[in-house]
């Protein structure tokens, strides 16, 4: 210890000098590091309010205005150029210029700029050129409104701030990382932003949302108008080609085709999704071909690449930006209406600036008028001293100038001096009262803006819509997304095996008996000879209890697995029969599922995923005065309950063994299904709208614009395309009725056909290319009306009615159809059908015993289910001989 403290101590000779390193090393915390960072967040990072630039992007600007001949200057030029202001290298500049010409608004560029798309980068700048745009000649440059300083050598002059007359910082965007501090805003579509700023103008509220250059679809329901916590997500446009090929047309802002190329394939590497290759076909526009091995399914592989590649990504906005030198977090909607603001008290300077101007004009007009008209230069021709010709001019002018707005000035007597003998005796008094006129024209116009700023502000905004709108239109669909969970849509890249007997499961039991395939994400779940259920997710080996009775992959909130099963409650207790589904647990939590008393044992068990309900037959051993030893139970007969529930009794006596005597059918309702149109997505949670209840075997229609009808059994992952007209419960005895264009025949054809192929897109107008589809009816008896072309010089044919029943007999698919009419069409439109009544269908067993969703028990909470009807092979009712709940409930026996 002693020696500790010998190394301790401090000799005293050199406290003082220790005192002093560390008061130095405060020192420069407080003030090196402090300016550091204060220089990277208001000098590089983050960009000013006034006019959204970065202090590189406003030198860049700057120095392209003072090269501005209307000719492209190399960028090399303009770098070196920029570096008399921007004390960095000419990297930095080069990477940031290239920055502004790629968003195609501030820059005209020519040459190799690289490419937002594929990840190109740009020629060297030595290689490239740029000028101004038109669009950044107008709002960006005004240097009598602009306020300068001295560059960080002291030798030029820069503007503090440019005075942007749009809101660039938004239509641009802006990313930064300072020291400490960060900014990500967020680009927005030009003529929204336009359309925002007279909205704001005008006292409306209004909402502006990202559109980014690489097109995409973006879900923007969590944006928070780009504050801190706010999030969006983005994704690529996904289509189907074929039924073994996708291709992305549109990727999602912050990828490339390159990097969303290597997250595929690093998720096909790794077991997530299957692919058979991928081919870049991206020149002008994105395409990127995905071919699939054959039967697999393209809708799920569309919610696969979403799940597990970069066709999906999440952006975290950041509205930071600097303000009287200072960080300020605000969103983008505040942004917006100090950018306008901003732009008002611009336009009002630009106004006041060209009224002193005009001003100023009118009157040295007038007092060159004055001058010329009344020959006060005559006056000056005796005087010798040059006051002297001051004060007779003065003396002169002094009986005309009552009308003046101004006193006359020493140097606009000095101006009038100036004026050349040509001019004077070349002077037309009728000439230069035109010209005062048009000034105070002019004079009348700027006051009356000025007066009425608001409006003129709107006009300005309204003139740069119209003048460089076009071709700016928004980019990026937005749509709210669905949720895709990623184990319904991973590849099962594993198998599952179990060691029934010792209790493990797991990937690497590959001498243990095979269960499934399964993915590294899913969980599984294990019922066990005891009772016991737990849920687990996915691992090489894990131990679950042993005499494992049933094993499968979990599937989260599902309803439609039910479960069957027959249990004796301890040692010598009565047996009882419950039916549940599993839709919700604690993972790795072991559950009992009969009551928990000591050596309870599970007698008979089946997990049905579609509900089904068995017949199983009861066999009871010879015990004293027990007469029936054999029975048959329906399942159908059994209400499902929570897993929870203790469930009916089937005996009190000993059961020998229960054996299967039939297979049942599903007892669970027809599932109803809706379509929900801003997702475009099918769902079972009531979204959207209702296109009916289906069984196993029920399937939809989908008829797309281009022609083309099939039917599939619904599957709620699929995907539907842009283009659909028709989606409705599949019908097979109930044709449809299309009026299409026959691109050969010049003609308007009617067909009424059968969808002959189920599960199989089939073309049903011709392949013309010419052709197209007009009208698609799904009604029992349509009709339509026609209406005619008006023929040159005459009278237009009345419109007809055709009732589609009578005019043609249902046909194949194929068949070409019967012609509408051989004159020329104007329109075709739908009418009301004709009624019909539909045949009713022939009456069917009832299938349905309980609703899917009846009382699921919460976790831990044991309830007893209701009574239950007796089964049709029950004989008497018997109470249970044990107290509690299911006292009365009714023994299957």
């Amino acid at each position: 210890m002693e020696e500790n403290e010998e190394l301790n101590e401090v000799p005293k000779e050199n406290q003082e000098e220790t005192h002093d390193t560390l008061t130095k090393v405060t020192g420069m915390y407080k003030d090196w590091f402090l300016d550091y960072a204060s220089y990277v967040i208001l000098e590089r990072a983050v960009p000013a309010i006034e006019d959204g630039f970065k202090p590189v992007q406003r030198r860049i600007m700057h120095a392209l205005k003072e090269l501005d001949d209307g000719r492209y200057n190399k960028v090399a030029n303009v770098v070196g150029h920029t570096m008399q202001y921007h004390p960095h290298g000419d990297a930095s500049i080069a990477d940031a210029m290239v920055q502004i010409g790629q968003k195609d608004l501030l820059i005209d560029t020519q040459g190799n700029w690289g490419n937002i798309l594929t990840g190109d980068s740009a020629a060297a700048s030595r290689y490239i050129e740029a000028r101004l745009t038109k669009f950044a000649l107008e709002v960006v440059f005004s240097p009598k409104i602009t306020e300068w300083q001295l560059s960080y050598d002291g030798r030029k002059k820069e503007p503090v701030n440019l005075p942007v007359k749009f809101p660039l910082l938004l239509a641009q965007g802006a990313e930064g990382i300072a020291v400490g501090l960060s900014t990500k805003v967020l680009p927005h579509n030009f003529i929204e932003l336009i359309d925002a700023s007279i909205k704001h103008l005008k006292g409306q509220k209004f909402t502006i949302y990202p559109d980014f250059p690489t097109s995409g679809i973006i879900d923007i329901s969590n944006y928070n108008d780009g504050l801190r916590g706010g999030k969006i997500r983005v994704r690529a446009k996904i289509q189907q080609l074929d039924k073994n090929t996708l291709v992305i047309r549109e990727i999602p802002y912050g990828t490339n085709t390159s990097s969303l190329i290597d997250s595929i394939l690093k998720a096909n590497d790794k077991g997530k999704i299957k692919i058979k290759k991928i081919e870049d076909n991206t020149a002008a526009e994105v395409e990127i071909l995905v071919h699939l091995p054959p039967g697999l399914s393209p809708d799920k592989t569309i919610d696969a690449l979403y799940a597990f590649t970069s066709c999906e990504s999440s952006i975290s906005p950041l509205g930071c930006i600097i303000e009287d030198n200072k960080p300020l977090f605000i969103g983008v909607t505040e942004m917006l209406q100090r950018s306008t603001d901003y732009t008002v008290e611009l336009l009002k300077a630009e106004l006041e600036i060209q009224l002193g101007e005009l001003e100023e004009q009118w009157h040295f007009a007038s007092l060159e008028r004055i001058f010329i008209e009344n020959r006060i230069y005559r006056d000056i021709e005796e005087e010798e001293t040059w006051e002297g010709v001051i004060a007779a001019i003065d003396k002169g002018l002094a009986p005309h100038t009552t009308h003046l707005k101004r006193k006359v000035t020493e140097d606009d007597i000095v101006r009038l001096t100036e004026i050349r003998i040509k001019r004077i005796s070349k002077f037309d008094l009728d000439k230069a009262q035109q010209y005062l006129d048009s000034l105070e024209e002019r004079i009348a116009e700027v006051k009356h803006h000025l007066a009425h700023l608001i409006e003129f502000a709107i006009n300005y905004f309204k003139s740069l819509k119209e003048k460089y709108g076009k071709g700016r239109e928004r980019k990026s669909e937005i749509r709210i997304f669905d949720d895709i969970e990623a184990t319904k849509v991973v590849i099962r890249n594993t198998k599952l095996y179990v060691n029934r007997e010792e209790g493990f499961v797991g990937t690497s039991l590959k001498r243990d008996e095979y269960v499934t395939d399964c993915s590294d994400i899913d969980d599984i779940i294990v019922f066990t000879k005891e009772g016991k259920m737990m849920i687990a997710k996915v691992d090489s080996k894990i131990f679950v209890g042993k005499n494992i009775i049933h094993v499968a992959v979990f599937k989260k909130k599902d309803k439609r697995t039910i479960y069957n099963m027959i249990y004796k409650d301890g040692k010598g207790g009565a047996s009882y029969i419950k039916r549940f589904n599993v839709t919700g647990i604690t993972r790795d939590k072991p559950y009992d599922l009969t009551t928990g008393k000591p050596q309870s044992e599970v007698l008979y068990f089946s997990a049905n995923p579609n509900g089904e309900a068995e017949v199983i037959t009861v066999l009871l051993r010879q015990v004293g005065s027990v007469k029936k030893l054999k029975w048959d139970i329906d399942f159908a007969d059994v209400l499902i309950k929570g897993r929870a529930s203790k469930g009916n009794i089937v005996t009190k006596y000993s059961v020998k063994r229960i054996e299967l005597k039939e297979k049942g059918v599903s007892t669970l309702k027809p599932r109803k299904i809706w379509f929900d149109e801003i997702v475009r997505r099918l769902n079972v949670d009531g979204r959207g709208e209702l296109l009916g209840e289906f069984k196993g075997d029920d399937m939809l229609l989908v008829v797309t614009q281009k022609g083309v009808a099939k039917t599939f059994i619904p599957n709620l992952s699929t995907h539907f395309d842009e283009d659909m007209v028709v989606l409705e419960k599949w019908n097979p005895n109930k044709p449809l009725s299309a009026i299409y264009y026959e691109g050969e025949k010049d003609r308007y054809y009617v067909k009424r056909f059968m969808i002959e192929n189920e599960n199989k897109e089939e073309l049903f107008i011709s392949e013309h290319p010419k052709s197209f589809l007009e009208l698609v009816s799904t009604d029992w008896r349509p009709v339509v009306e026609i209406e005619f072309t008006k023929p040159r010089g005459k009278d237009a044919k009345p419109n007809q009615i055709i009732d589609l029943e009578d005019f043609i007999s249902v046909k194949g698919i194929k068949a070409l159809g019967n012609q509408l009419t051989s004159d020329k069409v104007k329109n075709i439109n739908a009418l009301e059908p004709l009624p019909f009544e539909e045949p009713k269908e022939n009456e069917t067993s009832e299938i349905e015993v309980v609703d899917e969703e009846n009382i699921v028990a919460k976790d831990d909470q044991k309830t007893d289910s209701p009574k239950t009807g007796a089964s049709p092979q029950e004989p008497k009712k018997e109470k249970n001989p044990e107290k509690g709940d299911d006292e009365s409930q009714t023994t299957l026996f």
